[in-house]
């Protein structure tokens, strides 16, 4: 496995190599600035005390008069204590020196080789070797009073004086080098400590894995997911609902845009104000329906943006298809398997009475009844699914005391397509759960379903005697959630309603006190997948 530089190592060694770069790089360009300058004031002071002393009174009368040569050495002596030089020395028109640091040396020549300039009259700077050394020399002729040159200057300045000056200059460059290094790296664990806290202490590699595994997690997700930020910005979209908005027609890549200019009808902006869910509403993206949930992004206690989650109702459609079909057919079992042992017992016990006679009769009528029920439903119902619903139902009626009716005042087709034979399915299914459950407290218990196929319509009409539907609450019947009947209620005719929203259909409800009636029209023409969403 590749093992990665810890965050903290990382920070501390880029800083470093960052500040030593910077300083070093300062330090070669102040050395260089500051060994010109040291240079140029060397030149500028050695320049200066040559001239102050090629004009003075008593180098000039000393050059000009040989009796007064000794008061020139007592004067450059003096000059050179004050002005911490090396060393003034003054010459005659021959290289004669007439001052010199080593009085053993007066009356010899002057010793570099550098001098021929200034013995002609012309002012000069060099670096040269003396008998004190390498030095820089500054040399200034001597004009007598009428303007004839008697002599010259040489003021030198030691170079091991100028390197001295530019080493402590070089060490002090150093020391703020190594403190602003110490600045640096105290400064970049404090970073590097701040930015581990802020990234809950991960290391980076880990921070690039774990968003590759959740972006991963979010594409592999079959449900489409849509996420904006405080703006409304679409910020994450993935694979599933760019399927379903290629499929609605939106085919521009939404990352990036307002949720309203791509997709008017998210009502993602609704979440953002109110901060409130939303879950399981249908909504219509150029025709397409899809089954949506709606979430708040808090962090800290405020609304940062909002997430979106859904799937194409036809999936789902298709899935609900397969759960009523399996719940019809358990119902009708259990309903029917209960019903059989209650007169399995009631056989058992008559045939332990040795009651032949009434065992007999209990049978025949058994028989006439089921194959009175079978008759009646599989002879004018010629759809097999819903008769095989409505079987179950009279199994169930009969096992809840209920005495359910089923007419069929014509015969009727099977369901020109498979969404139409569903949504009959919840209207019939529910209808019939409802108007049962409604009778469990009256002391009639009866249920009537008509059915009437006519001109490619088909209409039912189901009546109960039960107590009816208070008038308050007719307008909210149909909404999802609202029952009288406790929590976790409130669906069937929420689903009955959409039904028949779907098929173009209409609903209509009498109630009173003697029991409640519905009727619902459906056209049934319609062809397979023109059914409105």
């Amino acid at each position: 496995m590749k093992k990665f530089m810890k965050l903290n190592t990382m920070i501390v060694l880029f800083v470093c190599i960052v500040v030593l770069s910077s300083l070093l790089i300062t330090d070669l360009l102040i050395s260089r600035s500051t060994s010109e300058r040291i240079e140029q004031e060397r030149q500028e002071k050695a320049q200066t005390v040559s001239r102050t002393v090629a004009d003075s009174p008593i180098v000039v009368e000393g050059l000009s008069n040989e009796e007064r040569a000794g008061e020139i050495q007592e004067y450059t002596n003096e000059v050179q204590n004050l002005t911490e030089v090396m060393y003034v020395v003054v010459m005659d028109m021959n290289g004669i020196r007439k001052s010199h640091p080593n009085p053993d040396r007066i009356g010899k020549s002057f010793v570099g080789g550098d001098e021929d300039r200034v013995l002609n009259g012309e002012e000069s700077i060099s670096i040269s070797e003396g008998t004190l050394g390498d030095s820089l020399r500054a040399f200034t002729p001597v004009f007598a009073t009428d303007g004839e040159q008697i002599g010259a200057v040489a003021v030198g300045i030691s170079l091991e004086s100028i390197a001295l000056t530019l080493s402590e200059s070089h060490r002090n460059i150093l020391i703020g080098t190594i403190f602003g290094l110490l600045v640096g790296v105290i400064g970049a664990i404090v970073l590097a400590r701040y930015i581990k806290g802020k990234l809950f202490g991960l290391e980076p590699e880990a921070i690039s894995q774990l968003l590759e595994e959740r972006s991963t997690m979010l594409q592999s997700v079959h449900e489409g997911i849509v996420a904006v930020d405080k703006h409304s910005t679409i910020t994450l979209v993935n694979k599933s609902a760019l399927r379903i908005f290629k499929k609605a027609g939106l085919t521009e890549k939404p990352i990036g845009m307002n949720i309203n200019d791509y997709m008017y009808s998210s009502k993602l902006e609704r979440v953002l104000q109110t901060g409130e869910s939303e879950h399981d509403e249908e909504q219509s993206i150029n025709g397409v329906t899809i089954l949506v949930n709606r979430e708040p992004l808090v962090v800290n206690q405020e609304i940062v943006g909002a997430i979106s989650t859904f799937r194409d109702m036809t999936e789902v459609n298709q899935l609900a298809k397969q759960l009523i079909g399996i719940r019809t057919y358990a119902e009708a079992l259990r309903a029917q398997s209960h019903e059989f042992m209650n007169r399995l017992h009631v056989i058992f016990g008559m045939v332990q009475m040795e009651a032949y006679d009434e065992l007999l009769e209990f049978i025949r009528k058994l028989v006439d009844n089921k194959n009175h029920d079978v008759e009646k439903v599989a002879k004018n119902i010629k759809d097999p699914v819903l008769a095989g619903l409505l079987m179950g139902k009279l199994s169930y009626a009969r096992e809840e005391g209920v005495d359910l009716q089923v007419v069929c005042e014509s015969t009727i087709s099977e369901s020109p397509n498979s969404d139409m034979n569903h949504e009959l399915i919840t209207i019939m299914g529910n209808l019939i759960d409802n108007a049962i459950e409604a009778l469990s407290h009256s002391d009639e218990k009866k249920v009537k379903v008509r059915l009437k196929e006519e001109e490619h319509k088909l209409s039912i009409t189901l009546a109960d005697s039960g107590p009816g539907i208070k008038e308050e609450n007719l307008d909210a019947i149909f909404t999802k959630g609202f029952s009288t009947k406790g929590p976790n209620r409130g669906v069937g005719l929420y689903l009955v309603k959409q039904s028949v929203e779907k098929l173009n259909g209409e609903l209509n409800i009498n109630t009173s006190s003697e029991g409640s009636t519905f009727d619902i029209n459906v056209q049934l023409n319609q062809e397979e997948g023109i059914i409105d969403d």
